[in-house]
């Protein structure tokens, strides 16, 4: 009894001591603060009730331009527009002392794990979708002399409510001098081209045998040079084939290691099993919020954050993951990895034109799609 009582205790305490590690960014609201604390919002001026903005197409609304030293802690939108799909019309762009390429750029829903353009209510430590429609971002976002933060509606109708409120503090003394910067990097493959659609099912010898060590044509996350760690990504499928999607390997390549470092699948890097046995579900660092059928047409989204232990790099990192096993499907993928960096960073690729971010499924041929040709039978391959 005495034992097991001791072994529920050790398991109690390692879980507050996990929890205290995946929210060490947070004061300790025992102590004083010394910060001075700020809030950006959409507030009235006039001190009436229009606490909105509207963004019209093509323009650009600054949500935050503020200097530092200082943190941003807490960013809270909510979004009424009559076009379909604005989540992933509106961009998120975020500039960190000074810099003219942006260290975070992505389609705001996809920022927020809503890669499929869609709304639905998930919660993480850092991220989390609320009823109704209400996103937020928990993420510590420091800056040593200026931030600023803004969205641009690249739709075609205008967004009648842009509703924000952005918590941040101000220091009266300089941040520390190996202060990381946060980053968030949007990436899309619609489609991924599978090596082959000449399969009927994932254990096929054909694509079940197949080798793939050295991470060529896998799906990246992101890719990042300088020095700092990585914390997570959010990502989305919308399947173009039938069967599981998720039979990819994930694969880290990490400074000027030549082999990666890998896992054992995608459902297994989402910290879930078993296809997730195709139920909806969402922790503090890990879930899958939305998980389809396994057949063309069927969506899912997944997350996965490593507070616990972020995996630093020195000099270079680049992340990625399978679509299918040795890369042999052809599905929809839409991400944002999230980290944090020294400046300057790499910039990033550009934003995909509005319309092929829009998810759309994508004739590939293969289980449960008709058309499209076998790209293993092309001479050029």
């Amino acid at each position: 009894m005495v034992k097991a009582l001791s072994l529920l205790l050790g398991f109690f305490l390692a879980g507050l001591q996990a929890h205290a590690q995946m929210l060490s960014w947070m004061p300790d609201i025992s102590r004083q603060q010394t910060y001075t604390w700020h809030l950006s919002s959409s507030q009235d001026p006039t001190g009436a009730n229009a606490d909105y903005r509207t963004i019209e197409p093509g323009q650009t609304l600054t949500v935050l331009d503020t200097d530092g030293p200082g943190m941003v802690s807490h960013i809270w939108f909510t979004i009424s527009s009559p076009e379909k799909y604005h989540l992933k019309r509106i961009v998120l762009r975020m500039y960190w002392d000074g810099e003219t390429n942006p260290s975070v750029e992505t389609p705001i829903g996809d920022f927020f794990g809503l890669g499929l353009g869609v709304y639905y209510p998930w919660q993480s430590a850092v991220l989390s979708v609320g009823h109704n429609n209400a996103l937020n971002c928990f993420f510590p976002m420091p800056y040593q002399h200026h931030a600023r933060i803004t969205v641009t509606n690249e739709g075609t109708k205008v967004v009648g409510s842009f509703y924000y409120n952005i918590e941040y503090r101000s220091y009266s003394h300089p941040l520390p001098a190996d202060t990381l910067y946060f980053h968030a990097e949007y990436r899309q493959a619609q489609p991924n081209h599978g090596w082959t659609n000449n399969w009927q099912g994932n254990g096929d010898p054909l694509v079940n045998d197949r080798t793939n060590l050295t991470g060529k044509d896998n799906y990246v996350w992101f890719e990042a040079k300088g020095h700092g760690q990585y914390v997570g990504v959010t990502m989305s499928v919308l399947q173009n084939q039938d069967g599981w999607w998720g039979e990819g390997d994930e694969m880290f390549f990490i400074d000027n290691n030549p082999k990666p470092v890998g896992g054992t699948g995608s459902e297994d890097y989402f910290l879930g099993a078993w296809d997730f046995g195709g139920s909806p579900f969402s922790y503090q660092l890990y879930g899958a919020p939305v998980v389809g059928r396994e057949l063309a047409g069927g969506r899912s989204s997944v997350y996965r954050f490593h507070l616990d232990s972020p995996i630093p790099f020195k000099t270079w990192m680049k992340a990625t993951i399978e679509h299918g096993n040795a890369n042999h499907r052809s599905d929809n993928y839409y991400s944002v990895a999230y980290w944090y960096q020294s400046e300057p960073h790499m910039p990033f690729p550009p934003l995909p034109p509005v319309q092929d971010r829009l998810p759309t499924l994508q004739m590939v041929g293969g289980p449960g799609n008709a058309g499209g040709a076998d790209p293993a039978a092309s001479p050029s391959r």
